[in-house]
C-alpha cells in the first residue's frame, strides 16, 4: 500500500510548531496526489491550511494509533519518527509518571527531579532473574541484562551512561552499582559492595560541583570496573577518571560553586580538629566566593562532610591521611587569597608577612621566603646558563592559579589511587562489568578547551554506538535469514578525523604548543589555512578570527580559541613544585608528586596484566632528564586522546549497554516536560539515530503465532490452516500488495514502518464493521420486541377501558334509583324532627317554671337554718378563747420555776465535769487511740451514710415529685367537678332571674357577680390545668430523655467495651504473630549461619594439608564431630558455639571469624530472649489449657481431699466469724457509752480493748509459727520419704498381695510370686517402710524424740514441776493408746481396697480429731490461750497428714507400675522355675504353657537397642530412608513412632546419656538429610511430617495433664516416667520451623517459574485479549507455546504438593498453613509482576486474572481448604483485577474504587491506573484528572508506601497439638527398614 493512501479523512498527522516543536492535527479531507495544501484541524479546534514543500512535496508525519501511545519500547511504534518519539516520551513521563523507556537497545531515562519509590530492595528482587523485555523499563533491567550476559556468555559487559549535566547520569550509575551489590553480594565478609557504594560520596565531594544546570554536576568522567569471581560475586572494583575540570578550582561562573569539598570544609571549620586549618566562611576565600552562590538549597554541607569522612574511613583512608587531605585543601583556599604588588610592569612581589601565604606555608610545611620568591620569579634554562627572571603581576596570578590547579589535580589522582587500592580484589578477577559515567554533548555561549574535549569524546562514543546498533540489526536479519540490504546511517568518522587525524585540530594544537612563541591567534590561522573550505565539517565564524566551528553529529558548536594553548600545555613552574616537594614536616605532600616520575605509557600494561588507570591529564609540562622528561611533556590533548583510545578499546572488548539520560527542563521542576530541550538532547544522544536506523529497515517484528492471534479477525475460516506460518503468508499477500513492505523470517515477520498501523487500521475497520452489524441486528431485535410489547399493551388498555365505561354506566343507573329512594325518606325525616323539637320545647318550659318556684321556697328555708348555726358557733368560740388565756398564764409560771431549778442542777454538773477532765488527761493516750479507731469507723460510716442519704434523697425527691403531681391532678379533678357544679348553679340562677327579673333586682346583681367569679375561676382553672399538663409533658420528655441517655450510654459503654475487647484481642493476636514471625526469622537466620559455618568448615577442611599416614577416614554417617550439634538444651548449645568457632585453621581470615562470632553471639542472645518469651507464652497457654480443662471436665477429687478442704474451709470461716464478733464487741464497747468510767483502767471497754490487742498479736505470732512449721514439715517429709526404686519394701509386698487378688489367671499369680520371692532374696527388709506410707515409723521416731525431751525436762525440773510431769505422763499414755489404736486401724485398712482404705482411714482420723476437739474444748474452757494453741497444733497435724498422704499416694502409684514391670520381666526370664514351685504354695491348678504366646502379645510400646547400634539406627531410619521408595508404603509417621519408642525404652532404663545421645543423633541426622536433599519437596515434606509427629509424641506421652486428656488409659500408662524432655521439645519445635521454612523455599523455587506464565501471560480464555505490537526487546509471548507454563500446570503442581503432604500424614492444620503460604506466593508474585508490566494492565487481562483466581478457589473447595485463609491472601490480586475492569471516569467511579480496593495500597492503586493500557481502540485511557481524584480521596488512608508486596514473606507457623490414636504396642517394624537389631519390649 502506498504511503499517500494513509492520508485519508480523519487521519492524524504531526506538523512543526515553533513552541511545542510538533503539534497534532486531523485531516478534514482525503489527500490526493498533486495537492499542494492539506486541510487540517488542530486539537484545540482551529482549522489550518498546511502548505506542502513544493520541492520535496514531503507529507507531514502520521500519528500512531492511540493503542500504541505510551509503549515501553519506542521501536514498537508503527511510525518511527521524531514527533512520535517525543510524544510517546511525554505521555509516559507526564501522564503515567514513568521515567524509563526503551529505544531498541537504549534505555532513555528522564530526570524526574523528585524522589521516586522505585529503587527499593523489593524492586531489585523483582527485576532479578527477569528477561529485559518482560518487565517495564528500568535501570535495574539494564543492570540485570548485563549481569546475566556476563554469566551466560562469559564476556565482560559495559553500561554507558551519558547525558547533559543535570540529566541524572551519576544517579543512574549509582543505582546500577547498587543493583550489582545487592544481587551478587560479595565473595567474602569484607563487604566489597559497601565499599564500592561508599566510593560515591568521596568522588562526589572532590569531583562534583554546582552549575547553572545541576546542583550536583560531575565535572569529570569515570569508568568503574566492578570485578566478579567465577561464582559471579563482587570481589573488587577499579576506577578510571577522565578530564577533571581543573579550571573550576580557581574560577566559577555566576551562580556556580567550586567543588563541594571546599564548602564542606568551610561549614565544618568550627570542629576542634579543624582549628589548625584556620578556615572561615566560604565568602572569605577568593576561590569559593566568585560564583556568589555558596549554599545549595536543601543541602547541609556539614552533614555531607560527616558522610565524606565516614566513607573515607570505610575505604581505609586513616584519620591522619584524612587530615593531610584537608590540610592540602585548606592550603589551596589560602593560596587563592595570596595577593601581589606590582613593582613595575615586568615584576611584582608578595607583601611582607602576608597572612594567607604564611598560613599556606605553615600548612604545607615549606619555607615562606622560598615560596614567596618563586611565586614572583621563574627560572629560564639555556644550553649554557640558567637565568632567574621576575614575572609581572598578571603572570604571577596565573602561576598561582596554575599551582593551585596542579595541587588539586594531583590530590584528586592520589585519592582515586587510594580508592582503587581499597577496592582492589584480593583474588583473581574472572570478569567485570564497567559502568561509564561520562559527560554528554555540551554547547554553551562560550565554548573552550573543556567543551572541545567533551564533544570529542562524545563523537567517539556515538561512533561506537552507531556501529553497535548497526551490528545488532545485521545480526537479527541474518539470524532470521532476511535479505540484507545496506542501511545508510550517519557516520561521524570524518568529524573524528578532523579532530584526531594527522594535521587535525589536536595535532595542530600540540604543534603550536611546541612553538616558542606559539599563541592562540597563530593556531587559529593554521586551522583556517588547513581545514577551511577543505573540510565540510569545519567553518569559520563571520565576525571572528579567534574562533572556529565544527559540525558535530548533534549540532554545530563554535569554539573560542582563547585559552586553548594554555590549557593544553597546563604549565606549572617546576621551582614551585620543588619547593612543595622539599616539605619535610608534611609527608603526604611529596607523595602527591612522586607519581609524576613513574608515568607509564598509556599503551603499556601493568605486571598483573590489568589495564592501568589513565590519568586525568594534569601532569606538569616542564622537562625532566631522560625518558621521563619526554613523557612529562605530553600535552593534555595528547593524554586525553590516549586515554580515550584506551577506553574505546575496553568498550569494544565488552558488550555495551546504553543509558541515555534526558533533562526535561532547565528549572529543575518535577515532572515538567520542555519539548524543545528534550528534542535537543534526543538528537544529541543518538536516540533518534537509533530510530532512524530501525526505521530504515524493518522495525516492526511479529512472531507468527502473535500475528495469527492478533489478526485472526482478518482471516476467513477457510484461510486458517494447520501451519501457522503458511496461514500468515497467505493472509499477508492478500492484505499488503507491495511485497517490499514485509519479509518472512524463520520465526518472525518483519514489517516496514507504517505497515503495522495500516494493519491495525484494517483490523479496526473490520471490528468496527462487525460491531455495526451486531448493533444493527440487536437494535432491530430490540425494536421488534418493543413494538410487540406496545401492541399487546394497547389491546389490553382498550379492553380495560371499554369494560370500565360499561361498569360506570351501570353504576350511574343504580345511583339514580337509589337517590330517589333516599330523597323520599329524607323529607319524611325532616318533618318528623320538626314536630318532635316543638313538643320537647314546650314540655321543657313548663318544667323550668315549676322548678323555679319550688327552688325559691327552698332557698328561704335554707337561709334561716344557716343563720341559727352561725350564731351557735360564734358563742362557743368566745367561751374557748377565754379558757385558753387562763391556761397559758398557768403554764408560763410553771416554766419559770423549772428554769430556776435547772440552773441549780447545772452548777453541780459543772463541778463534777472538772474532776472528769482531770481523769481524762491521765488516759489521753488511750483515748486518742480509741478516737482514731472511732474516727476511722465514723468516716466509713459517714461515707456509707452519705451514699445512703444520696440514694434516699433521690428516692424521696422522686417520690415527693410523683406524689405532688398526683395531688395536683386530684385537686384539678375536684376543681373541675366544682366548676361543673357552679356552672349548673349559674344556669339555674339565670333561668330564675329571667322569670322573676321585675321582682328580684337584688338577686339579679348577685347572679351577675357569681357569673363573673365563676368565669374567672373557670379560666384560672383551665390555665392552671394547661400549665400542669405542660409541666407534666416536660417532665415526661425529660424522663424519656434521661432514660434514653442512660440506655445510650449503657449501649455505648457496652459497645465500646466490646470494641476495645475485640481490638485488644486482635492486637494481641497481631503481637503474637509478629513475635512468632520475629522468632522464626531469627531461627531462619540462625540456621543460615549454621549452614554457612558448615560450608566454611568444609572449605577449611579441604584446604587443610594431607593427613598423616595411617589415618583412616570414618564413615560419613559416623562422624566424630556430632558433639558439635548437641541439642541437649538451649544453654548447652549456646555454650558450645564459641568452642566450635575456634576450630577453623589459622588460614581463615580473622575478620571472617570475628564477624561470625559477633553474629553467633547476637543469635545466642536472641535465642535466649526467644526462649524466655517462648517460656512465658507456653506458661500462659498451659494456664489457659488447665483452666479450660478444669471447667470442662473437673476430675473427681478423692474423698480425703474433699474432707480436708471442707475442714480447712470450716476452720477459716469460724476464725473469720470470731474476728468479726470481736470487732463488733470492740465497736459496741467504744460507742455505747461515753461516761468517764469507760476509759478508766479496769473498765469493761478498756479491758476489752487490751484483750483484743493481745489476742490479735498472739494470733499473728501463731500464724507466723504455723507457716514456719509447715515449711519445716515439708522439708523433713522430703528428706524422710524418698522412693528407692532399686529396693523392695514391705509396701511392695503389700501391693503385690493386692495385685495377686486382682490377677485373672494362675500364670500371672505364679509369675508375681516368683518376682516377689526373688526380690525378697535380693534385698534386705527396710524397717523404715513398715506400712505403705511409713506413718508408723515416723510416729515411733517422733515418740522417741518426745520421750528424750520429756526425760531431760523431768531431770532438770523434777521438784518444781511434778504436777506438770503427771499431766505429761498421762498425755504420753493417751498418745501410746492412740498409737496402738492407729496401728490396729491401719492393719484393718490394709486389707481393704485402696479407695475404701483411704476413705476409712481418713474418716477415722476425722472422727478422732472431732472427739479430741470436743474433749479439749471442755478441758480448756476456762483458758482460751491454751485452747487456741491446741487448735493450732491440731491444724498443723492435719496439714502434715494430708501432705504425707498425697506424697505417699504418688509413691504408691509409681512403685505399683515398677513392680508390675519387674514381675513381668522376671516371669519372662524365669519361666522354667515354675516347675520347682509346689502347686500348694501357689495354686492348686498346674501352669499351662499356653500363657507364653499370650505374653508376647502384651508389649509395652518400647523398642530396645544397644548403645553401639545407635549410629546404625540413625543411618537406616533417617539418612538412607527414601520417602519415594520404602517410606511410601509405611504407616504415616512411622520413623517418628520408632524413634519415640526407642526414647521410651531409654527413659524406662533411666539412662539420661542414652536419651541425650539418641535425640542429638536424631536431630543431627535430620539436618544432614535436609542439607543433602534439601531441594527435594518429598524429602522435606516427609521429615517435616515426621518431626511434627515426633514432637506430638513427646507432648502426648509427657505426663502433663494438658496433653493427656485425649489419651486412652493404655496410652497414659506409656507416659515417660523419669525425664522431662520439655527442652528437647523446644529444640524439635525450632527444627520443625526450620524444615517448614525450607519447605516453603523449595515450593517457592518450584512455583516461581510457573506463576507469571500461568497466571498472567497464558490466555486461559482464548481470544479475549489480542497481542499488541512489540518492539525489538525480547518479550515473553502470551500465547501458549510448547514448554510454557499454564494455569493447569500450576494446579497440577498444587495437586502434587497436596497429595505428597497427605501421603506423608502431615497434620491438617499444617497443610492449611502450607497452602496459605503457597497462595500468598502466587498472589504476591503475580501482583508484583502486574505492577511492573504495562503490557499486562488491560481490561482483558483483568478478566483472565479473575478467571484464573476462580480456578484456584475451585481447587480450594475441592480440597476442603476454604477455611485455611488462602483465599484471603489473593485479595490484593483480585482487587487489582477488578480495578482493571471497573469503569474509570466519574467521581462515583472513584468513590467505588476507593471503597473496593481496601487491600491495595494507595501506591499500588495509582500505579495500576497509570499503567492501564487499552489493547483495542474501543477502550479508553484513564485520564490524569481521574488519577488525581483517586489520590485526593486516598490521601488520608494510612498504609505502607511500598509499591510491591514482599514475595519472600513467610507467615509465622504454629504446630497445634495433634495427639495420635495409634497404640504404640500395635506398631510393627517392616523388615525393609533394616532394623533387625532392635527388639520390641
Amino acid at each position: 500500500m502506498a504511503a499517500s493512501e494513509l492520508y485519508t479523512k480523519y487521519a492524524r498527522v504531526w506538523i512543526p510548531d515553533p513552541e511545542e516543536v510538533w503539534k497534532s492535527a486531523e485531516l478534514l479531507k482525503d489527500y490526493k496526489p498533486g495537492d499542494k495544501v492539506l486541510q487540517l484541524r488542530l486539537e484545540e479546534g482551529k482549522d489550518l491550511e498546511y502548505c506542502l514543500d513544493p520541492k520535496t512535496k514531503e507529507l507531514p508525519p502520521l500519528r500512531n494509533p492511540d493503542i500504541l501511545v505510551g509503549e515501553n519500547d519506542l521501536t514498537a511504534l508503527s511510525y518511527l519518527h521524531e514527533p512520535a518519539v517525543l510524544h510517546n516520551l511525554k505521555v509516559r513521563f507526564i501522564d503515567s509518571k514513568l521515567i524509563y523507556t526503551y529505544c531498541g537497545i537504549v534505555l532513555v531515562a528522564i530526570n524526574p527531579y523528585e524522589q521516586l519509590p522505585i529503587y527499593g530492595e523489593d524492586i531489585i528482587n523483582a527485576y532479578s532473574g527477569q528477561n529485559m523485555g518482560d518487565m517495564d523499563p528500568h535501570i535495574f533491567a539494564v543492570a540485570e541484562e548485563a549481569y546475566k550476559q556476563m554469566a551466560r556468555d562469559e564476556r565482560n559487559q559495559s553500561i554507558i551512561v551519558s547525558g547533559e549535566s543535570g540529566a541524572g547520569k551519576t544517579v543512574s550509575a549509582k543505582y546500577a552499582m547498587r543493583y550489582f551489590a545487592t544481587v551478587s553480594g560479595s565473595a567474602s565478609e569484607a563487604n566489597v559492595e559497601e565499599k564500592v557504594l561508599a566510593s560515591n560520596p568521596i568522588m562526589e565531594s572532590i569531583g562534583n560541583a554546582k552549575t547553572t544546570r545541576n546542583d550536583n554536576s560531575s565535572r569529570f568522567g569515570k569508568y568503574i570496573e566492578i570485578g566478579f569471581d567465577k561464582r559471579y560475586r563482587i570481589i573488587g572494583a577499579n576506577m578510571r577518571t577522565y578530564l577533571l575540570e581543573k579550571s573550576r578550582v580557581v574560577f566559577q561562573a555566576e551562580e556556580e560553586r567550586n567543588y563541594h569539598i571546599f564548602y564542606q570544609l568551610c561549614a565544618s571549620a568550627a570542629l576542634p580538629e579543624f582549628k589548625t586549618l584556620r578556615l572561615g566562611n566560604a565568602n572569605y576565600f577568593h576561590y569559593t566566593k566568585q560564583g556568589g552562590s555558596p549554599v545549595i538549597d536543601g543541602v547541609d554541607d556539614a552533614k555531607e562532610m560527616v558522610n565524606t569522612r565516614q566513607a573515607c574511613t570505610l575505604l581505609g583512608i586513616s584519620d591522619s591521611y584524612q587530615m593531610g587531605i584537608f590540610r592540602i585543601l585548606a592550603g589551596i583556599l589560602h593560596l587563592g587569597n595570596v595577593e601581589f604588588v606590582s613593582r613595575d610592569s615586568d615584576s611584582c612581589t608578595v607583601p611582607p608577612k602576608h597572612e594567607p601565604l604564611t598560613i599556606f606555608c605553615d600548612l604545607m610545611g615549606v619555607e615562606y621566603e622560598e615560596m614567596a620568591h618563586w611565586l614572583c620569579h621563574r627560572k629560564l634554562a639555556t644550553a649554557t646558563e640558567t637565568y632567574i627572571k621576575p614575572i609581572s603581576k598578571l603572570h604571577a596570578i596565573n602561576a598561582r592559579d596554575a599551582l593551585a590547579k596542579h595541587i588539586y589535580a594531583n590530590l584528586f589522582n592520589w585519592i582515586v589511587d587510594h580508592v582503587n587500592k581499597a577496592l582492589h580484589a584480593t583474588v583473581k578477577q574472572h570478569s567485570f562489568i564497567g559502568v561509564l559515567d561520562i559527560y554528554g554533548f555540551e554547547t554553551f555561549e562560550i565554548n573552550s578547551f573543556e567543551q572541545f574535549c567533551i564533544n570529542y569524546a562524545n563523537e567517539k562514543l556515538q561512533q561506537q554506538f552507531n556501529m553497535h546498533v548497526f551490528k545488532l540489526e545485521q545480526e537479527e536479519y541474518m539470524k532470521e535469514q532476511i535479505p540484507w540490504t545496506l542501511i545508510d546511517f550517519y557516520d561521524n568518522q570524518p568529524c573524528i578525523n578532523l579532530i584526531e587525524a594527522k594535521m587535525g585540530v589536536l595535532d595542530l594544537l600540540d604543534e603550536e604548543c611546541k612553538m616558542p612563541k606559539g599563541s592562540d591567534d597563530s593556531w587559529a590561522q593554521k586551522l583556517y589555512n588547513t581545514h577551511l573550505n577543505k573540510c565540510a565539517l569545519f567553518e569559520k565564524p563571520r565576525l571572528s578570527n579567534k574562533a572556529f566551528i565544527i559540525k558535530h553529529f548533534a549540532d554545530k558548536v563554535e569554539y573560542q580559541c582563547e585559552g586553548f594553548l594554555e590549557k593544553n600545555k597546563d604549565t606549572v613552574y617546576e621551582e614551585q613544585i620543588k619547593v612543595l616537594k622539599s616539605s619535610k614536616k608534611f609527608k603526604l605532600l611529596p607523595e602527591l608528586f612522586q607519581d609524576e616520575e613513574k608515568v607509564l605509557s598509556p599503551t603499556s600494561a601493568t605486571p598483573s596484566g590489568r589495564v592501568p588507570l589513565s590519568r586525568t591529564a594534569v601532569k606538569p609540562a616542564k622537562a625532566r632528564p631522560g625518558q621521563a622528561s619526554k613523557e612529562h611533556k605530553k600535552t593534555v590533548g595528547h593524554q586525553f586522546r590516549n586515554s580515550l583510545h584506551l577506553l574505546m578499546e575496553t568498550l569494544n572488548a565488552t558488550t555495551p549497554h546504553y543509558v541515555r539520560c534526558i533533562k526535561p527542563n532547565d528549572f529543575k521542576f518535577p515532572f515538567t516536560f520542555d519539548e524543545k530541550r528534550a528534542v535537543q538532547q534526543l538528537r544529541a544522544c543518538g536516540v533518534l539515530e537509533t530510530i532512524r536506523i530501525s526505521a530504515a529497515g524493518f522495525p516492526s517484528r511479529w512472531t507468527y503465532q502473535e500475528f495469527f492471534s492478533r489478526y485472526r479477525v482478518l482471516m476467513k475460516q477457510r484461510d486458517v490452516l494447520g501451519d501457522r506460518k503458511q496461514t500468515c503468508k497467505n493472509v499477508l499477500e492478500k492484505l499488503i500488495q507491495d511485497k517490499d513492505k514485509y519479509q518472512f523470517g524463520k520465526t518472525k515477520i518483519f514489517f516496514r514502518a507504517g505497515q503495522v498501523a495500516y494493519l491495525e487500521k484494517i483490523r479496526a475497520d473490520k471490528l468496527r464493521a462487525a460491531c455495526i452489524r451486531i448493533q444493527k441486528t440487536i437494535r432491530g431485535w430490540l425494536m421488534r420486541k418493543k413494538y410487540m410489547r406496545m401492541r399487546k399493551a394497547a389491546v389490553t388498555i382498550q379492553r380495560h377501558v371499554r369494560g370500565y365505561q360499561a361498569r360506570c354506566y351501570a353504576k350511574f343507573l343504580r345511583r339514580t334509583r337509589a337517590a330517589i329512594t333516599i330523597q323520599k325518606f329524607q323529607r319524611m325525616y325532616v318533618v318528623r324532627k320538626r314536630y318532635q323539637r316543638m313538643r320537647a320545647t314546650t314540655i321543657a318550659l313548663q318544667a323550668l317554671l315549676r322548678g323555679y318556684m319550688v327552688r325559691n321556697k327552698y332557698q328561704m328555708m335554707l337561709r334561716e337554718h344557716k343563720t341559727v348555726i352561725i350564731q351557735k358557733h360564734v358563742r362557743g368560740w368566745l367561751a374557748r378563747l377565754h379558757y385558753c388565756r387562763i391556761l397559758k398564764a398557768i403554764v408560763y409560771l410553771q416554766c419559770c420555776y423549772r428554769r430556776m431549778m435547772a440552773k441549780r442542777e447545772l452548777k453541780k454538773l459543772k463541778i463534777e465535769a472538772r474532776s472528769v477532765e482531770r481523769y481524762k488527761k491521765l488516759h489521753i493516750g488511750l483515748e486518742n487511740k480509741i478516737m482514731q479507731l472511732q474516727r476511722k469507723i465514723d468516716e466509713q460510716n459517714k461515707e456509707y451514710k452519705s451514699l445512703l442519704e444520696k440514694m434516699s434523697n433521690l428516692e424521696i425527691t422522686y417520690s415527693t415529685e410523683t406524689e405532688k403531681l398526683r395531688n395536683d391532678v386530684e385537686r384539678l379533678r375536684m376543681s373541675e367537678e366544682e366548676a361543673k357544679n357552679a356552672t349548673n348553679r349559674v344556669i339555674s340562677l339565670q333561668e330564675e332571674i329571667a322569670k322573676l327579673r321585675k321582682e328580684l333586682h337584688q338577686t339579679q346583681s348577685e347572679k351577675k357577680t357569681i357569673e363573673e367569679w365563676a368565669d374567672k375561676y373557670k379560666h384560672d382553672t383551665e390555665q392552671l390545668v394547661s400549665e400542669l399538663k405542660e409541666q407534666n409533658t416536660l417532665l415526661k420528655t425529660e424522663k424519656e430523655d434521661l432514660n434514653r441517655r442512660i440506655h445510650d450510654q449503657a449501649r455505648e459503654i457496652t459497645e465500646s467495651m466490646e470494641r476495645k475487647l475485640v481490638e485488644e484481642t486482635k492486637q494481641l493476636e497481631l503481637d503474637l504473630n509478629d513475635e512468632r514471625l520475629r522468632y522464626q526469622n531469627l531461627l531462619n537466620e540462625f540456621s543460615r549461619l549454621e549452614e554457612r559455618y558448615d560450608d566454611l568448615k568444609d572449605e577449611m577442611n579441604l584446604m587443610v594439608s594431607i593427613p598423616k599416614p595411617g589415618h583412616k577416614r570414618t564413615d560419613s554417617t559416623h562422624s566424630s564431630n556430632e558433639s558439635e550439634y548437641t541439642f541437649s538444651s538451649e544453654i548447652t548449645e549456646a555454650e558450645d558455639l564459641p568452642v566450635r568457632m575456634e576450630e577453623p585453621s589459622e588460614k581463615k581470615a580473622p575478620l571472617d571469624m570475628s564477624l561470625f562470632l559477633k553474629l553467633q553471639k547476637r543469635v545466642t542472645e536472641l535465642e535466649q530472649e526467644k526462649q524466655s518469651l517462648q517460656d512465658e507464652l507456653d506458661r500462659k497457654e498451659e494456664q489457659a489449657l488447665r483452666a479450660k480443662a478444669k471447667e470442662e471436665e473437673r476430675p473427681p477429687m478423692r474423698g480425703a481431699e474433699l474432707e480436708y478442704e471442707s475442714l480447712k474451709r470450716q476452720e477459716l470461716e469460724s476464725e473469720n466469724k470470731k474476728l468479726k464478733n470481736e470487732l463488733n464487741e470492740l465497736q459496741k464497747a467504744l460507742t455505747e457509752t461515753r461516761a468517764p468510767e469507760v476509759t478508766a483502767p479496769g473498765a469493761p471497754a478498756y479491758r476489752v480493748l487490751l484483750d483484743q490487742l493481745t489476742s490479735v498479736s498472739e494470733e499473728l505470732e501463731v500464724r507466723k509459727e504455723e507457716v514456719l512449721i509447715l515449711r519445716s514439715q515439708l522439708v523433713s517429709q522430703k528428706e524422710a520419704i524418698q522412693p528407692k526404686e532399686d529396693k523392695n519394701t514391705m509396701t511392695d509386698a503389700t501391693l503385690l498381695l493386692e495385685d495377686v487378688q486382682k490377677m485373672k489367671d494362675k500364670g500371672e499369680i505364679a509369675q508375681a510370686y516368683i518376682g516377689l520371692k526373688e526380690t525378697n532374696r535380693q534385698s534386705p527388709q527396710d524397717y523404715h517402710m513398715l506400712n505403705e506410707d511409713g506413718e508408723l515409723w515416723l510416729a515411733y521416731e517422733g515418740l522417741k524424740q518426745a520421750n528424750r525431751l520429756l526425760e531431760s525436762q523431768l531431770q532438770s525440773q523434777k521438784k518444781s514441776h511434778e504436777n506438770e510431769l503427771e499431766s505429761l505422763r498421762g498425755e504420753i499414755q493417751s498418745l501410746k493408746e492412740e498409737n496402738n489404736r492407729q496401728q490396729q486401724l491401719l492393719a484393718q485398712n490394709l486389707q481393704l481396697p485402696p479407695e475404701a482404705r483411704i476413705e476409712a482411714s481418713l474418716q477415722h482420723e476425722i472422727t478422732r480429731l472431732t472427739n479430741e476437739n470436743l474433749f479439749y474444748e471442755e478441758l480448756y474452757a476456762d483458758d482460751p490461750k491454751k485452747y487456741q494453741l491446741y487448735r493450732i497444733s491440731l491444724y498443723k497435724r492435719m496439714i502434715d497428714l494430708m501432705e504425707q498422704l498425697e506424697k505417699q499416694d504418688k509413691t504408691v502409684r509409681k512403685l505399683k507400675k515398677q513392680l508390675k514391670v519387674f514381675a513381668k520381666k522376671i516371669g519372662e526370664l524365669e519361666v522354667g522355675q515354675m516347675e520347682n514351685i509346689s502347686p500348694g504354695q501357689i495354686i492348686d491348678e498346674p501352669i499351662r504353657p499356653v500363657n507364653i504366646p499370650r505374653k508376647e502379645k502384651d508389649f509395652q510400646g518400647m523398642l530396645e537397642y544397644k548403645r553401639e547400634d545407635e549410629q546404625k539406627l540413625v543411618k537406616n531410619l533417617i539418612l538412607e530412608l527414601k520417602p519415594r521408595g520404602v517410606a511410601v508404603n509405611l504407616i504415616p509417621g512411622l520413623p517418628a513412632y520408632i524413634l519415640f519408642m526407642c526414647v521410651r525404652h531409654a527413659d524406662y532404663l533411666n539412662d539420661d546419656q542414652k536419651v541425650r545421645s539418641l535425640l542429638t543423633s536424631t536431630i543431627n541426622g535430620i539436618k544432614k538429610v535436609l542439607k543433602k536433599r534439601g531441594d527435594d519437596f518429598e524429602t522435606v515434606s516427609f521429615w517435616l511430617s515426621n518431626t511434627c509427629r515426633f514432637l506430638h509424641c513427646l507432648k502426648q506421652y509427657s505426663g502433663e495433664e494438658g496433653f493427656m486428656k485425649h489419651n486412652t488409659p493404655r496410652q497414659n500408662e506409656h507416659c515417660l516416667t523419669n525425664f522431662d524432655l520439655a527442652e528437647y521439645r523446644q529444640v524439635l519445635s525450632d527444627l520443625a520451623i526450620q524444615i517448614y521454612q525450607q519447605l516453603v523455599r523449595v515450593l517457592e523455587n518450584i512455583l516461581q517459574p510457573m506463576i507469571v506464565s500461568g497466571m498472567l501471560e497464558h490466555e486461559t480464555i482464548q481470544g479475549v485479549s489480542g497481542v499488541k505490537p512489540t518492539g525489538l526487546r525480547k518479550r515473553t509471548s502470551s500465547i501458549a507455546d510448547e514448554g510454557t507454563y499454564t494455569l493447569d500446570s500450576i494446579i497440577r503442581q498444587l495437586n502434587s504438593f497436596h497429595s505428597v503432604m497427605c501421603q506423608h500424614g502431615m497434620d491438617p492444620e499444617l497443610i492449611k498453613q502450607v497452602v496459605k503460604q503457597m497462595f500468598y506466593i502466587i498472589g504476591a508474585v503475580t501482583l508484583n509482576n502486574l505492577l511492573l508490566r504495562k503490557d499486562m494492565c488491560s481490561w482483558s487481562k483483568g478478566m483472565q486474572i479473575r478467571y484464573n483466581v476462580s480456578q484456584l478457589e475451585e481447587w480450594l473447595r475441592d480440597k476442603n481448604l476454604m477455611n485455611s485463609g488462602a483465599k484471603e491472601t489473593l485479595e490484593p490480586l483480585i482487587q487489582a483485577a477488578q480495578l482493571l475492569q471497573v469503569k474509570k471516569k466519574t467521581d462515583e467511579d472513584a468513590e467505588a474504587i476507593c471503597s473496593m480496593c481496601n487491600a491495595l495500597t494507595t501506591a499500588q492503586i495509582v500505579k495500576v491506573l497509570n499503567l492501564y493500557t487499552p489493547v483495542n481502540e474501543f477502550e479508553e485511557r484513564v485520564l490524569v484528572s481521574f488519577i488525581r481524584t483517586i489520590q485526593v480521596r486516598l490521601r488520608d488512608r494510612k498504609d505502607s508506601p511500598q509499591l510491591l508486596m514482599d514475595a519472600k514473606h513467610i507467615f509465622p507457623v504454629t504446630f497445634p497439638f495433634n495427639p495420635s490414636s495409634l497404640a504404640l504396642e500395635t506398631i510393627q517394624i517392616p523388615a525393609s527398614l533394616g532394623l533387625g537389631f532392635i527388639s520390641r519390649v
